[in-house]
């Protein structure tokens, strides 16, 4: 159960109703999810949230699809429920088939073993990995 009561499009402030009216434009849907309406409780906070949030979603170097990959992993990796659920319709509405998010998810808990092993036994990082330089960069 929230801490806070999910409002409803009437008990919003003008900031929340036009992070509201956004997301729904971005989105292309009038669903407004609960994080959301948690958010709207403090609308600066949802305001600045939802910036971000589009700004770094955005297309860009990654896909969508890739970026909603990402972003479950990382869920997972916090025990967020919810991001991990919401991240995964929205990857699945990106085109994400089942095999492509079961082998995400196989790489996920892969990853999850494999760093508390190598964090249990305390494996000093190769030198080669340490290397700064990436190619086309000015360092």
């Amino acid at each position: 159960m929230s801490v806070a009561r999910i409002l409803n499009d009437d008990e919003l402030d003008d900031t929340a109703k036009a992070v509201f009216a956004d997301i729904r434009a971005t989105r292309g849907t009038d669903f407004i999810n609960n994080f959301w309406r948690v958010l709207a409780h403090d609308s600066a906070l949802l305001e600045r949230t939802w910036t971000s949030l589009k700004a770094v979603m955005a297309p860009g170097a990654l896909d969508p699809l890739t970026k909603e990959l990402l972003y479950i992993a990382v869920s997972a990796s916090n025990g967020c429920e919810y991001c991990v659920r919401s991240h995964t319709a929205a990857a699945r509405a990106r085109g994400a088939s089942e095999a492509q998010l079961m082998e995400a998810m196989a790489v996920i808990g892969m990853a999850s073993q494999t760093n508390a092993l190598a964090t249990a036994v305390q494996v000093p990082v190769d030198p080669v990995f340490m290397t700064p330089v990436i190619e086309g960069s000015d360092t």
